[in-house]
């Protein structure tokens, strides 16, 4: 089997980012995006989806965090799209549920090709850390859209938005690493192509 990894860099007046992602990690992470919960929440996705994960970003934090949140879910996103190559022998679908304590989340995936984010937080407070909330939901739709999936994320249920937050990552990394995993075969689509 060929190695699935990928590095992507993007660079704009706004930002530059670098990624390199290996979907048969070991969970490790270097992550420094200058925004210590995002990359709080890279590490989460990285142990728990069983990824390599080396991510490191330079934005314009002077003007706010939206730039750099949006452009490494872009990075990462295409990082996964390319490692996943042709996605033959893929599961391609996952689906998993995260608690962290009072919080629950519910993530479900389809390496379909077809971007579609459908993403509910429910957070209250204005941000966590230095990232504004509106960013995260933000987040994963960038990374949908740039990765080419299909992609649902709800938490069910919490009161502390730190919980909330970290369990809608968790569950997003249990459910790649489920459709990511090789069962074998050809491409798992009725299209020969995904």
């Amino acid at each position: 089997m060929s190695a699935r990894t990928a590095t992507v860099s993007r660079t704009t007046r706004e930002t530059t980012i670098c990624c390199t992602l290996d979907l048969d990690g070991d969970g490790s992470a270097a992550v420094d995006t200058g925004l210590g919960f995002l990359d709080h929440m890279l590490t989460s996705l990285a142990r728990h989806g069983g990824l390599t994960l080396t991510l490191t970003a330079t934005g314009d934090l002077d003007v706010d965090d939206h730039h750099t949140v949006e452009d490494c879910a872009l990075v990462l996103g295409e990082a996964l799209d390319a490692a996943l190559g042709d996605k033959a022998g893929v599961v391609r679908y996952g689906h998993a549920y995260a608690p962290l304590d009072e919080a629950l989340a519910r993530a479900v995936v389809d390496l379909s090709g077809r971007p579609w984010p459908s993403v509910d937080l429910g957070l209250r407070r204005e941000q966590l850390g230095g990232v504004a909330c509106e960013n995260l939901t933000h987040f994963f739709n960038s990374l949908a859209i740039r990765g080419r999936i299909t992609l649902h994320v709800d938490v069910l249920k919490g009161e502390n938005d730190h919980h909330r937050a970290e369990a809608a990552f968790k569950a997003l990394a249990l459910a790649l690493r489920t459709a990511v995993t090789i069962r074998g075969g050809d491409v798992p689509s009725t299209k020969g192509v995904l």
